[in-house]
């Protein structure tokens, strides 16, 4: 453990794996890390995620398409996405951004934004898929996005064009060559689109966990504490009373990050999209590959560990107890389609994946210190897109000029 009395290099707030990519590129350009986190390694969405590398995901949630879909999806309190009642009036600010970065305009720059942090993140990914300790845990066995009518594929075209204008590999199947990529589907499923470059880790925490040993045999430490106040010097306070001070301080706390950005005057509109997902046992079913039920909201992905079901989108804040029950209406879903899928022995979960409006992350200096970088609200990209943050926060921390854009990443932009 670091001595809470000296001064530290790089003092790191978020140890999920936002935070520990930071930390691992940092020490590679010889900074000294201590990683502070209220929980420890990736006890948070890091934990529990989907497992995917989605660098070929680019079309933002605040979309044209989302504002046709969520009036009927919020129509179901169990549905893909839920706004609980008592939440509505804090969160009705982020809705009305989240609304405005949903027109043409916006739209448009936030998907050219996307595709080249997914350009640095596929470059990143490759990187470090070369070291055998961290590439043996990579699957890629490409995903399957499924449709069970053919007006839901053709309400896929937006991504067929996206994919074409940015190279991205995708082919559509149907019958037997798609009952050969996954045998054992419903009838209820018509056809899918196949995205050969889809990648996924044999389980996220198993994967964060290999960064934290690499991060931790280079001299990394770890201060488990809640951090409850900093300020323009590098400082913060735990809720014990200690106080560290770093010469840089990375914010990369996930869906707590704008409780500390508000202490140094960024007020940032983030938010948590709670999400819900089931283990189940390895031998549950013999699942392929991923498979998305976009109409549905949820994912289901091959782990070493076992097999995930989750998904979906519930507004409620930090605070707010669990619903299980959105776990349970997945597994229901699941079995339709996958008739043979054993639906017993699972461990639910529920974790907060830290959301800004425009569905891009907030990466860039505080505007009192240029000594201060926040790296958050990556939403549901987070495990995707940790590398390439990694790389811009060292670009950043270096004082060198990052290798994309990243005016549309500006914490203030809102």
């Amino acid at each position: 453990m670091s001595k809470a009395d000296a001064l530290h290099d790089v003092i790191i707030v978020g140890a999920g794996i936002i935070g520990l990519s930071i930390a691992h590129y940092l020490q590679n350009e010889g900074r000294k890390v201590t990683l502070v986190d209220r929980k420890g390694i990736a006890q948070e969405a890091s934990y529990g995620n989907a497992a995917a590398f989605a660098v070929t995901d680019l079309l933002p949630l605040a979309s044209p398409g989302m504002l046709l879909k969520a009036p009927k999806w919020l129509i179901d309190p169990l549905g893909p996405l839920s706004i609980r009642t008592s939440y509505l009036p804090k969160i009705t600010p982020f809705l009305l951004k989240f609304f405005r970065a949903s027109w043409p305009d916006q739209y448009a720059r936030s998907v050219e934004a996307q595709a080249e942090m997914m350009n640095l993140a596929r470059a990143e990914i490759a990187k470090i898929s070369q070291m055998p300790k961290m590439g043996n845990q990579i699957r890629s066995d490409g995903a399957l996005h499924l449709y069970e009518t053919e007006a839901d594929a053709k309400a896929n075209a937006e991504n067929d064009r996206t994919r074409q204008e940015h190279g991205i590999p995708f082919r559509h199947v149907k019958g037997d060559e798609l009952a050969e990529l996954q045998p054992g589907l419903s009838p209820h499923i018509k056809s899918a689109t196949f995205l050969p470059s889809w990648q996924t880790v044999n389980d996220p925490y198993l994967w964060a966990m290999s960064v934290w040993d690499m991060v931790r045999s280079d001299g990394g430490e770890l201060i488990e504490g809640e951090v409850v106040d900093t300020n323009s010097a590098g400082e913060i306070t735990l809720a014990d009373g200690q106080k560290l001070k770093g010469n840089n301080l990375i914010i990369a706390a996930g869906a707590w990050s704008h409780r500390l950005t508000e202490k140094l005057g960024d007020k940032i509109p983030l938010e948590t999209e709670r999400g819900y997902n089931t283990t189940l046992p390895v031998d549950s079913f013999d699942l392929k590959r991923q498979l998305m039920f976009g109409s549905h909201g949820f994912v289901m992905t091959p782990l070493s560990t076992g097999i995930r079901v989750g998904g979906a989108v519930e507004f409620a804040g930090l605070e707010a107890e669990p619903n299980y029950k959105r776990s349970e209406i997945m597994l229901q879903k699941a079995k339709k389609f996958l008739p043979d899928l054993s639906t017993t022995g699972g461990t639910q979960w529920m974790g907060f994946r830290p959301s800004l409006p425009d569905t891009l992350p907030a990466i860039g200096h505080a505007s009192a210190s240029t000594k201060i970088t926040y790296a958050f609200g990556h939403g549901h990209l987070g495990l995707t897109q940790s590398l390439a943050t990694a790389k811009l926060v060292a670009d950043l921390v270096a004082g060198r000029t990052p290798t994309i854009n990243m005016t549309p990443f500006n914490p203030s932009r809102f």
